[in-house]
């Protein structure tokens, strides 16, 4: 929650901007890294049990790779050794053993990706005593499916449902699968629906469409991973930054195979939860994930927080809320322009999860406004009981957290308010430039965007610049407004304050994603980004 008048205008949500690291766009950029995926699409639309295997042997490689670089060290070692010893040369010896000492680390960096440790997914654990209910739909899903056991289910604060399945030692040993149910997520659909968004995650691991798929979709989850991390170390670690540009080779033509099948293993995994749950249930289900998920991210948190700038505690905590603040705003949500404007949207490739029309057409039914729900997942497999001794945690484990920061930003706004209502009282032109300034991001954060606008203008025109929060501000406004004169404001803000490039550059992006396409929002980024040559 920010603090000051500014920080409370920046974008806190990142834009999904790349699908790939920037470094790779040496070897291939986004323009061609698109054009791979839509061949590839259509090789897999072919051969599907070819491309299939092409994808195992792309996987493999990663492995076949990273052991190269272990026994060819380890061999040429060995060798040197063998043939130093037969022919006596102990100068040779002794330079081959300092040679072995240098190359410690690398056998060491190798060996620390085997067997880096992935973080294991947070939440509240959910034992089997406690939802019988639950865990009986699980074994009898694990039995008509065949799959593996689900060794840990967790409850957490999202609005979302996921599986997690991590290898035990690093990239290898057995895997711990994970069930990750949100809270919110419980509060807001039916038992039908639960159950057909658990199958579909479900559907990943059992191996319901091949072997393969259920391998690559973990190797995918695990390589991410696994590049991440040593992207991290690779900020002190010499050697894991070499060992990551090797990654920054190989990531792009892993992502581009691994998301072509993961895509298709979406459609197969909706076909679990067709067959679990039912087509109805399960297109209800992804309308309504799509719908309320949208209302609960851009209405209820902000609603909440705002809260914070006049009381000194929520007049409800939020987990006590969602279940009846979902059924009062179900006119709201569940709108035919809503719905119509969700299925507008089209498959890109930020996500393996297909556009929601294209996931709705596949089982066969209508994308329709869902119904109402009168018993929430929660209240159907966790008990009403359970369902409010979580909500209480919840709650509690919440504002445990934000208590402190909700508490200043009170404190804050209300001093905030006092001296805005000073510095209204001082007409514009009689204002110090210093005041002007306050009075331009208070207005924008306190009053409104308009309001704040003739502040800003007048700011803008005054010597003794450049005032780059308030360009900023005002560029933005004028994007809202859907005038491309903003976009200079922003530019000049992100020239004369680093701090603001990267929300310069978010901002823009996202609109020209709306107003032109995928490609001038390109050139907008790496236009406002710095380049690591720079």
């Amino acid at each position: 929650m920010p603090h000051d008048a500014f920080a409370a205008l920046l974008p806190h949500e990142p834009l999904p901007v790349l699908t790939i690291n920037p470094r790779q766009e040496k070897e291939l950029d986004q323009r061609a890294y698109k054009q791979l995926i839509r061949q590839l699409e259509v090789d897999a639309a072919i051969s599907p049990a070819s491309f299939r295997t092409r994808v195992l042997l792309i996987s493999c490689s990663a492995y076949f790779v990273l052991f190269s670089i272990l026994a060819s060290l380890a061999f040429m070692l060995w060798y040197g050794f063998f043939w130093a010893r037969e022919h006596h040369q102990v100068k040779i010896m002794i330079e081959l053993g300092i040679f072995a000492l240098l190359m410690l680390p690398v056998f060491y960096a190798v060996l620390r990706m085997f067997l880096m440790h992935i973080p294991a997914p947070q939440g509240r654990v959910l034992r089997r005593d406690e939802a019988p209910r639950l865990f009986k739909l699980l074994d009898k899903m694990r039995r008509k499916l065949r799959g593996p056991a689900i060794h840990t289910v967790l409850i957490d604060q999202q609005y979302n449902a996921a599986i997690c399945q991590l290898p035990r030692f690093g990239l290898f040993g057995g895997h711990h699968n994970y069930l990750i149910l949100g809270l919110p997520y419980l509060l807001g659909v039916s038992g039908k629906e639960m159950l057909a968004t658990v199958a579909h995650e479900y559907g990943h691991l059992c191996g319901n469409h091949g072997k393969i798929g259920a391998w690559v979709y973990r190797q995918r989850k695990t390589f991410h991973a696994l590049y991440e991390q040593v992207n991290e170390a690779a900020e002190e670690d010499k050697i894991q930054r070499g060992l990551g540009w090797l990654l920054d080779y190989f990531m792009p033509w892993f992502n581009a195979y691994t998301f072509v099948l993961s895509r298709q293993d979406e459609y197969e995994a909706d076909k679990t939860a067709t067959q679990l749950a039912g087509a109805a249930a399960n297109a209800s289900g992804l309308v309504r994930g799509v719908l309320l998920g949208r209302w609960v991210h851009e209405q209820f948190w902000p609603t909440l927080y705002k809260q914070a700038d006049t009381l000194m505690r929520p007049t409800i905590l939020p987990f006590n809320a969602m279940r009846t603040a979902f059924r009062a705003s179900y006119a709201e949500w569940a709108t035919p322009e809503r719905l119509a404007t969700a299925l507008m949207e089209e498959s890109d490739l930020h996500d393996t999860h297909p556009a929601l029309r294209d996931r709705v057409d596949a089982t066969g039914e209508t994308a329709l406004l869902p119904p109402c729900v009168e018993v929430t997942a929660a209240e159907a497999l966790l008990g009403a009981t359970l369902s409010r001794r979580l909500i209480e945690e919840f709650d509690q484990q919440w504002w445990q957290q934000e208590r402190p920061e909700w508490e200043q930003r009170c404190k804050y706004a209300t001093r905030s308010r006092t001296r805005l209502a000073q510095l209204r009282s001082v007409p514009l032109e009689q204002t110090a430039l210093m005041d002007l300034q306050e009075f331009a991001l208070l207005s924008a954060e306190f009053d409104s965007p308009q309001a704040a606008k003739p502040i800003l203008q007048h700011l803008l025109k005054q010597e003794g610049g450049p005032y780059p929060k308030a360009a900023f501000i005002y560029g933005k406004i004028l994007l809202d407004e859907n005038n491309h004169l903003g976009l200079d404001y922003l530019e000049n803000a992100a020239r004369d304050d680093a701090s603001l490039v990267h929300s310069v550059a978010q901002i823009g992006y996202g609109w020209f994603l709306q107003t032109e396409d995928e490609m001038a929002a390109r050139a907008w980024w790496e236009k406002i980004m710095p380049h690591e040559d720079d």
